[in-house]
């Protein structure tokens, strides 16, 4: 921004000058999205080689916290010695199966109460109550319910994904405008067209984001949930890991579950935006 001073007037003129994102917008982009790359490599990789040095130099106690290359040389050998894919596997049909229960009856039930205030007001009282349970805790009714086995994990993995969606759903809904509705009287929409063509489109991206959050607080509950009342899965060889002082073993499942759960959200991402083509993209990386 810069002003320019006319010979006839006191007062400058205010005269915007093009930047480079208006001069030259694709080399712009490159230029930010290869410093967003780099930095997004450049800080975890810093923290590794410090922690790598620690090691070494025996800053810190490698028997509690091993280096990164021995928690590497460990993984690998459990991956290619086939220790490491059954509890990967058993962790990640739980997910799934109580990630796909949640998210269908957490959806449906959203968009019920959304649409219809009778049923809001019959359900949500119940519903903001049993919300505010740790989900956690319902794990011994689970075992009760379906005992040892899948059922429990997957019944938890499921009522804590519900929630999550149930809550965004019901919430998109209600927050669409009020003259998107109008738009649909105008058109003559009847209750069903006004559904699918005005609350549905409309709704739909706010849900993928909570659907979104839902895939990162899948994995948690489900290492939780292993960690207590299951014989396999990431969840229980982190802590039985512990419980026998591997702590390389350990870190070797922390990496796994931390790899999951970024893979598991952005598998999400993308089918939101295959779902949801008309919605805007975040802005959260890539973009300025």
């Amino acid at each position: 921004m810069s002003t320019l001073r006319t010979p006839h007037s006191s007062e400058g003129r205010l005269i915007r000058r093009p930047g480079p994102h208006e001069r030259a917008p694709e080399s712009t982009h490159r230029r930010r999205r290869a410093l967003e790359l780099s930095l997004a490599v450049a800080v975890p990789l810093v923290l590794v080689l410090l922690w790598q040095l620690a090691a070494t130099q025996q800053w810190i106690d490698a028997r509690v916290y091993p280096a990164p290359s021995a928690i590497a040389a460990d993984g690998w050998e459990r991956a290619a010695e086939g220790d490491l894919w059954p509890d990967v596997w058993a962790t990640l049909k739980r997910v799934l199966a109580g990630y796909l229960l949640g998210t269908v009856a957490g959806y449906l039930l959203g968009l019920l109460m959304g649409a219809l205030p009778l049923v809001r007001a019959a359900l949500e009282p119940m519903m903001d109550a049993l919300y505010v349970v740790p989900k956690l805790a319902l794990l011994p009714i689970f075992l009760n319910m379906f005992g040892l086995g899948e059922g429990p994990q997957v019944a938890l993995v499921a009522a804590t994904v519900f929630f999550f969606v149930w809550i965004s759903t019901m919430a998109a809904v209600l927050s669409v405008p009020e003259g998107h509705r109008d738009a649909g009287r105008v058109f003559g929409a009847g209750h069903w067209q006004m559904f699918r063509h005005v609350l549905l489109p409309a709704s739909l991206p706010s849900v993928l984001v909570g659907a979104r959050i839902a895939s990162g607080v899948a994995v948690l509950v489900i290492v939780a949930s292993e960690s207590i009342a299951a014989s396999d899965g990431l969840g229980h060889l982190i802590f039985d890991s512990r419980a026998l002082f591997q702590n390389d073993v350990m870190f070797v499942g922390i990496v796994c579950v931390a790899v999951l759960g970024v893979l598991f959200s952005e598998l999400v991402r993308l089918a939101g935006r295959l779902l949801t083509p008309w919605a805007p993209r975040d802005r959260g990386r890539g973009q300025s």
